[in-house]
């Protein structure tokens, strides 16, 4: 079966090529709290297309997807590197890799101790010390300063990592606008330094790579399903202000619209109830013809940024992820 654009991803559909669609078996729980989710979302004011800088510091303070500020674990230890990225590092007793992850919240949201809880199970389980970033955040800091940031602590750790964790074997990814930076981060390295073999795989979860929209972003709607046509398209607004679609293809911007080739082997995830669905479906096909191997996960009924939730799948996807990055690039 090809993909193509557009294609609507239903329950009983054979992918090929290494594309998989997984956790039919829990459709019905996964539906059941997309509604949920998004008839409480209904009950809340829409945010501002901008918000004030109260606002914006008080959304900041809380976990991605809830109402809580998230739990900070002391085995996260805050770093400075690479003459001023702000890091937090989780490096458990045996270390067979390092992950830099990059976090979500559409560049806007989100921070390096927003998951130490996962972080330091992925950390322990898979025997990875991981270095999360703390890179500057739009609008007060716009395109390009996250994407320099996360460069700059790449470059950091193919430097420092033999020195500093005992062992070269790089590993990188993250979610949603962590997962777009993941990839812009391993085209500037190869396109700036020559550097295309430091990074042994990525893992990138849900990611935005068309910042111009694709069909399924355009086509989503107002569903409030964490993500939706309208917030993506004030994302892409507050992240790269004062561009239109047309711009916002460039490649340093869209990594569709880039050139693939040289990259390592990628795990890429996404849900069918995802705005975000096509972004995935085009660059796994786009990765997998520029010549690296890629697994392609789509998770039946999973709206953006599901990993968020305790939901069946994301105890699924968690342990799949833990096995992809504890033996990938060995």
């Amino acid at each position: 079966m090809t993909i193509t654009e557009g294609m609507k991803i239903t329950k009983g559909m054979t992918l090929t090529d290494g594309m998989t669609l997984t956790d039919e078996d829990c459709l019905a729980e996964t539906l059941a709290f997309n509604k949920e989710f998004e008839a409480t979302a209904a009950g809340r004011p829409a945010r501002e297309r901008t918000p004030d800088a109260t606002a914006l510091a008080a959304l900041r303070r809380n976990r991605l997807g809830g109402d809580a500020p998230p739990v900070r674990l002391p085995q996260g230890r805050d770093r400075v590197i690479a003459g001023g990225v702000r890091v937090r590092a989780f490096v458990p007793d045996r270390v067979d890799g390092v992950y830099l992850h990059l976090h979500g919240g559409g560049w806007v949201f989100g921070s390096a101790d927003g998951q130490d809880e996962k972080l330091w199970r992925l950390a322990e389980q898979a025997r990875l010390a991981v270095v999360s970033v703390e890179y500057r955040l739009a609008p007060e800091h716009p395109f390009p300063a996250g994407p320099d940031d996360c460069e700059a602590a790449a470059r950091w750790l193919v430097d420092h990592a033999a020195a500093e964790f005992g062992t070269q074997r790089l590993l990188i990814g993250g979610e949603s606008a962590g997962a777009h930076l993941s990839v812009v981060t391993l085209l500037r390295l190869r396109d700036r330094y020559g550097i295309t073999d430091a990074f042994r795989a990525a893992h990138l979860l849900f990611g935005s790579y068309d910042l111009s929209m694709t069909p399924s972003q355009r086509l989503f709607g107002s569903k409030r399903l964490l993500s939706n046509t309208d917030t993506l398209r004030r994302t892409y607004e507050l992240f790269t202000p004062g561009t239109g679609a047309e711009q916002r293809r460039d490649p340093a911007l869209s990594p569709l619209f880039a050139d693939l080739a040289g990259l390592p082997p990628a795990r890429i995830v996404v849900g069918t109830e995802d705005p975000l669905l096509d972004d995935s479906l085009f660059l796994a096909r786009r990765w997998q013809a520029a010549g690296a191997p890629v697994q392609l996960g789509v998770v039946a009924g999973a709206m953006h940024g599901f990993t968020l939730f305790p939901l069946t799948v994301t105890e699924r996807e968690q342990r799949r992820e833990r096995d992809f990055l504890s033996t990938a690039g060995r």
